[in-house]
């Protein structure tokens, strides 16, 4: 009997290892890293980046990535890049055939999508870009290209939870207050922070439509790079296919 092969998944998160195998880094950054500024074999990098836009059914120039910066800058990619777009933290197409990729190791990748428009987003969500506000100028750009915000779909991938996001009590407010519900206590009782549950509250207040969540932690999680838990370290990719 003939078996069609699987239809390329539309949207995915990677890990340590590769979507069909392990990958071609090597110690510490086996087996399948996708950043290519953290110390590791840039041969291997741009191999594991290959093989990622074969398992979704594309060549390597249609799956599009970045150059993360834990910035606010949004770019419209329209065509294909044989390079990583530099300086930004969040992209949006309309274009057929395309992919965009957000690369992480505890930070929140995010992947938005209105299916009913045709467009597709994703975003890095660091603790300075979630707090400066990456996640409304993302959508607002998407919005500039046809979606509707109650027609979005927002995924929000694994990222350090708030047991495991220590940090010094001032900053928690700081960042609280420019997004709120993040502030939390971790695990040892100190001050901590939740990116997502101030993500998910932020959409949420925005109007989104779907708001689902992957609540992996990268640090409790041995099949996921934690920069906190393992530096250096590599970064897995949120995608999401046009």
């Amino acid at each position: 009997m003939y078996d069609p092969p699987a239809p390329a998944p539309t949207s995915l998160f990677t890990g340590r290892r590769g979507p069909a195998g392990p990958g071609e880094s090597k110690p510490g950054y086996e087996s399948f890293n996708l950043g290519l500024n953290v110390g590791d074999d840039p041969v291997a990098v741009v191999a594991n980046r290959s093989e990622l836009a074969r398992r979704i059914g594309l060549s390597p120039t249609h799956l599009v990535f970045m150059g993360q910066v834990h910035g606010t800058t949004v770019v419209h990619v329209t065509g294909p890049r044989p390079d990583a777009v530099a300086g930004t933290d969040a992209m949006v197409t309309a274009t057929p055939g395309l992919a965009l990729a957000v690369l992480v190791a505890d930070c929140v990748p995010l992947l938005l999508r209105d299916p009913r428009a045709g467009v597709i987003g994703v975003a890095h969500a660091g603790r300075r870009g979630a707090a400066a506000g990456i996640v409304p100028v993302v959508i607002d750009r998407m919005i500039g290209l046809g979606a509707g915000v109650v027609d979005l779909e927002v995924v929000l991938g694994p990222a350090i939870c708030g047991r495991c996001y220590e940090v010094p009590e001032a900053m928690r407010d700081e960042v609280d207050a420019q997004l709120p519900g993040s502030a939390c206590v971790t695990s040892d009782g100190t001050a901590g922070l939740d990116l997502r549950a101030g993500l998910i509250r932020q959409l949420r207040g925005l109007g989104v439509g779907s708001v689902v969540v992957d609540e992996r932690c990268t640090r409790e999680d041995p099949d996921l790079f934690s920069h906190r838990g393992s530096a250096p370290t590599g970064r897995f990719a949120g995608v999401i296919r046009r």
